[in-house]
């Protein structure tokens, strides 16, 4: 009954018919029409649907295959055809029990690469006797096996700019097409790289890295199928996380607690430093270096914010030289500094004197003249009293007879 809805459907032009299921014997069986609607080809008492006795039909007999000469090219071509992944192990000596009827194929010598096992090239003529006994299986991978993937590069933090190598393999390492790097959440890959058939691994470089290329990655391969043009993807790898740091150059300034000229400072008074850098990464730390002409200072304070500030309470010559800021971060056991900022020159001034000689000069003459203005101003007052002074009264007036004439004499207290 089977045969004849198969053959019902290859006679209404159906590309490829699956069947799981039981026959007639009562054992479990996956079968497949070929895409060309010539043949049938099944997998008789296998542990799973993609594991059995190799059948094929012919001549509407079902027909078992003799393992001589059967290898995994063989079982490959079977289990690409039935949609089972690839082979796992191409089994010999009726391994999946013997098979009842006609042995159809025999002496098969396939490339690994045809659509189909009935497309395979045969020795038509040989010494060789088979029997039941010598009835070919496959166990084929089902889906196809999942590719590890590890990273070349001795660590997963890195700079903008450097190359990150990975490595992807697989077991099993026959009618391998191309391999692919994917970055989660981007559809497209982002490196390909075509093998041979047989190779087993491949490396794949992504060079010349950007901070968005920070993320999971993972790779698959991909497989000839059935057909020329068919390709299967197999799942993909692990994954595995990369970082890529970029730190932008700091930028800094200064300030002072008294007004001074640009780019100085007063001796004794307190100036503060300021790096700020915007980008941060966890435990960054900043750091300022003097050049100075007698050497280079270097002190550190940790990044707990995008900006921290450098205070010098007491400014000394020790002070003055050249600042420059840089950003420090140890991430994944790698140490990563950020270019330094432009130089920031600060020069220590002494204070000017409280009274310099030319002001004592001139405070000298402007006091010698205001000592003499107020000089001439008393003498002024006193001769003007003078002019103004009253008349004494007459306290008492004493009448004196002199010559007849009478003398008023005003009497002083």
């Amino acid at each position: 009954m089977m045969l004849k809805i198969l053959h019902v459907l290859s006679t209404l032009g159906c590309a490829l018919v699956t069947w799981n299921g039981v026959n007639a014997d009562g054992e479990s069986l996956r079968m497949i029409h070929s895409a060309d609607g010539v043949s049938f080809i099944r997998l008789v008492n296998g542990d799973s649907e993609c594991s059995g006795r190799v059948e094929v039909l012919q001549r509407n007999q079902w027909g078992t295959v003799c393992d001589h000469g059967w290898d995994l090219r063989e079982a490959d071509v079977v289990c690409l055809e039935l949609g089972c992944g690839l082979a796992e192990n191409a089994l010999r000596g009726a391994a999946f029990g013997r098979g009842t009827r006609k042995i159809w194929l025999r002496n098969v010598q396939c490339s690994g690469h045809e659509a189909s096992l009935t497309r395979c090239p045969r020795v038509l003529h040989s010494y060789l006797t088979c029997t039941h006994d010598n009835d070919a299986g496959v166990k084929c991978s089902g889906t196809l096996l999942m590719p590890t993937l590890s990273l070349l590069s001795p660590h997963t933090v890195f700079s903008a700019g450097e190359t990150v190598r990975f490595s992807c393999t697989v077991l099993l390492g026959h009618h391998l097409n191309d391999f692919h790097l994917y970055k989660r959440g981007i559809a497209t890959p982002l490196v390909t790289q075509r093998v041979d058939s047989a190779q087993t691994r491949v490396e794949l470089t992504l060079s010349d890295l950007e901070t968005t290329h920070q993320g999971s990655y993972s790779c698959l391969y991909r497989i000839k199928g059935s057909s020329p043009s068919s390709l299967l993807s197999s799942p993909p790898s692990n994954s595995i996380n990369i970082t890529v740091v970029e730190l932008h150059t700091p930028q800094h300034w200064y300030n002072t607690s008294i007004e001074a000229p640009t780019g100085s400072v007063i001796k004794g008074h307190s100036f503060n430093i300021t790096c700020s850098a915007e980008q941060q990464y966890p435990g960054g730390s900043f750091q300022l270096r003097l050049i100075r002409s007698n050497g280079t200072v270097r002190q550190s304070l940790p990044a707990l914010s995008p900006s921290v500030t450098f205070t010098f309470s007491n400014a000394q010559r020790s002070n003055e030289g050249y600042y420059y800021c840089l950003y420090r971060v140890q991430l994944g056991g790698r140490t990563f500094v950020s270019r330094e900022s432009q130089p920031l020159p600060i020069s220590i001034r002494d204070p000017d004197p409280v009274l310099s000689p030319m002001v004592i000069s001139w405070l000298a003459s402007a006091l010698t003249f205001l000592v003499a203005v107020l000089i001439i101003i008393i003498v002024v007052a006193r001769v003007l009293c003078k002019r103004q002074k009253k008349p004494l009264e007459l306290e008492r007036e004493t009448r004196t007879c002199v010559d007849n004439t009478y003398v008023a004499l005003a009497i002083k207290l």
